[in-house]
């Protein structure tokens, strides 16, 4: 398949796909021929809805009332075609009655030769014209398709036959209902949940989290057997929606192979369906699944099917023997069953895998790589090295005034590498996005807004440190204020846009648990600056003594000094243990996403 220009790591955008009520706006020219809705599952055998005709005979430009009627639906499709060729494109054309309610479709090259539906409201009765062209075949048959709902519908429901005067009437005309290929299979229902015993022996298992037990109400599972010339495919997780997935050629959406299982009012249907580029699946009107089963117990959904490893007659269906990408989703399904995006990343295989070859048991990854590296190259960079910069250059002045490296005070040599390591970070992780998307993000919020104001400000930052007046100039105290107030900017700048981030779908690390720990982190840090703030204004409160000894004095402040130069170290030793630790625990959420 093709890489997508803005690709994403989401293979399904699911909802429903462009059918007869896939679209509410009705305009479904992909049904013209078939006339069969792309819902999955087989259309209902006997019609409850009837087509009436206001005459029985025509000529060439005759009008003729055509009236669909019925208990409520909220699709529609009407064609009249040849009464003798059934699956022969539609015949004349079509006027309307109520343009609020029904428009005209053009199928093939003949002009307004179908007629819909314009929205998903409940309607009874539906009245349009059907006019004669002038080269009709001798009997025109009308035919309609209805939708009640989402899954209920009907197919070609066979209305009457009309036919040019003085010729012979025709032949019984074969139901239009038994064109279509019923894909409904005997469903049992599985009795216990599925087992990860024989997983990388016996068969292939794809399992989230790594080595979770499928009977657990968190582990995604699913699993591929082959047996002689077909696949027993099983699936479960934590759904009361659906479970979906999907072989791919690549990490991207698009010309992939998918299965879903839905979950519609607490009966799971199993379907397969199309992946076009970013679009809503195609979900095909029949299918190659046997020995379909499905179980919803405990808010864990199960399906199971067996399918054939080649299915030379089915477009879109895979070979089973060859490698691919596979992709695991899950998300919400609503009435009627339809299904709607995902709410969290689809797990994603990090490498091709053949299911009929050496059977594995692997896991996989919600979220691309390129992403978990910009996560965790700035939480390195604004977890870590500013912190401890910012505090160095605070605090550490008078500590370490007295020694040097290369030249320059240690505190000063400390903080600037810090700093120039955090615009290295920032800059290589800022660039990862737009490689792994192939541009910008249209989907992320604010989070790359402010991640750009972030790389502004970390880029001026040491561009305006370039230019720092001497120490005892007169516009070293703007510089100061300036210097300060840009990176106090950029690092809260900097936080709440780490926080934006932790839950885009993308990366997406623990509920609570990631809010929670950047809390913690923000509190540590503000927590050691305000400590080493009071340290400083007790220790100039002690030196201030009142005896006018400068001995004294200079005693007291030899003292005081060495005493808080102590306390300094072992603050900025535990903080940095600290940061460490938070540093680490993000970067293990990260890792196991």
């Amino acid at each position: 398949m093709e890489l997508p220009g803005i690709a994403v790591a989401v293979w399904m955008f699911v909802y429903f796909c462009a059918s007869v009520a896939g679209y509410p706006n009705g305009k479904v020219r992909e049904a013209c021929t078939s006339m069969v809705p792309c819902h999955g599952g087989s259309p209902q055998l006997s019609p409850e809805h009837t087509i009436t005709v206001n005459g029985t005979e025509f000529k060439p430009g005759d009008n003729i009332e055509v009236h669909l009627s019925g208990p409520d639906f909220e699709g529609f499709f009407i064609q009249a075609r040849d009464a003798e060729h059934l699956d022969s494109p539609a015949v004349g054309s079509f006027v309307l009655a109520d343009r609020r309610r029904s428009q005209l479709l053009t199928c093939g090259r003949t002009k307004n030769s179908a007629v819909s539906h314009t929205s998903k409201a409940k309607k009874k009765d539906i009245k349009v014209y059907w006019i004669a062209p002038g080269d009709a075949p001798k009997h025109v048959q009308f035919l309609a398709t209805v939708v009640k709902k989402y899954r209920i519908f009907w197919v070609k429901i066979p209305g009457p036959i009309v036919s040019q005067p003085d010729v012979l009437s025709p032949t019984p005309p074969l139901r239009a209902t038994s064109e279509v290929v019923s894909t409904s299979q005997p469903v049992s229902y599985i009795p216990k949940p599925f087992s990860a015993s024989g997983c990388g022996i016996t068969k292939f298992c794809i399992r989230n989290p790594t080595n979770c037990d499928p009977g657990s109400a968190s582990c995604f599972f699913l699993s591929f057997q082959q047996e002689e010339s077909s696949v027993f495919i099983e699936m479960s997780g934590p759904s009361e929606g659906y479970l979906a997935f999907a072989f791919s050629h690549d990490q991207w959406m698009g010309g992939d192979d998918a299965y879903l299982c839905v979950n519609e009012d607490h009966h799971v249907h199993v379907s397969t369906a199309h992946l076009k580029e970013r679009s809503h699946p195609l979900l095909d009107s029949e299918n190659a699944l046997e020995d379909v089963s499905w179980r919803l117990a405990d808010g864990v959904l199960q399906c199971s099917f067996r399918r054939s490893i080649h299915l030379p007659a089915y477009t879109g269906r895979f070979n089973l023997d060859t490698s691919y990408y596979i992709f695991l989703a899950n998300g919400e399904a609503g009435e009627g069953g339809l299904i709607h995006k995902h709410g969290r990343q689809p797990l994603v295989t990090d490498g091709l895998y053949n299911v009929t070859g050496l059977p594995q048991d692997i896991g996989g990854s919600r979220a691309p790589r390129l992403i978990k590296a910009h996560g965790a190259l700035m939480f390195v960079a604004w977890i870590t090295t500013v912190s401890i910069g910012v505090i160095v250059a605070r605090f550490f002045k008078p500590v370490w005034s007295h020694s040097f490296l290369l030249g320059k005070e240690l505190w000063f040599q400390v903080h600037r590498m810090l700093m120039l390591t955090t615009v290295m970070l920032t800059s290589i992780s800022f660039v990862l996005p737009f490689v792994y998307r192939g541009g910008w993000s249209h989907q992320a919020g604010f989070h790359p807004y402010l991640g750009c104001a972030v790389m502004a400000l970390t880029i001026f930052q040491p561009l305006m440190a370039g230019f720092r007046p001497s120490r005892h100039a007169p516009r070293r105290q703007l510089f100061n204020w300036f210097h300060w107030s840009t990176g106090t900017t950029a690092r809260i700048l900097a936080v709440v846009t780490m926080f934006l981030g932790m839950d885009l779908p993308a990366l997406d690390l623990p509920d609570l648990w990631d809010t929670y720990a950047m809390i913690g982190f923000v509190a540590w840090h503000v927590g050691t600056d305000v400590l080493l703030e009071i340290h400083s204004y007790c220790l100039i409160r002690k030196v201030e003594v009142i005896e006018d000894d400068r001995v004294q004095i200079l005693q007291s402040l030899t003292s005081a000094e060495a005493e808080g130069h102590l306390f300094k170290q072992i603050v900025l030793t535990i903080y940095v243990c600290g940061n460490i630790v938070f540093l680490v625990a993000f970067l293990i959420a990260i890792n196991q996403v």
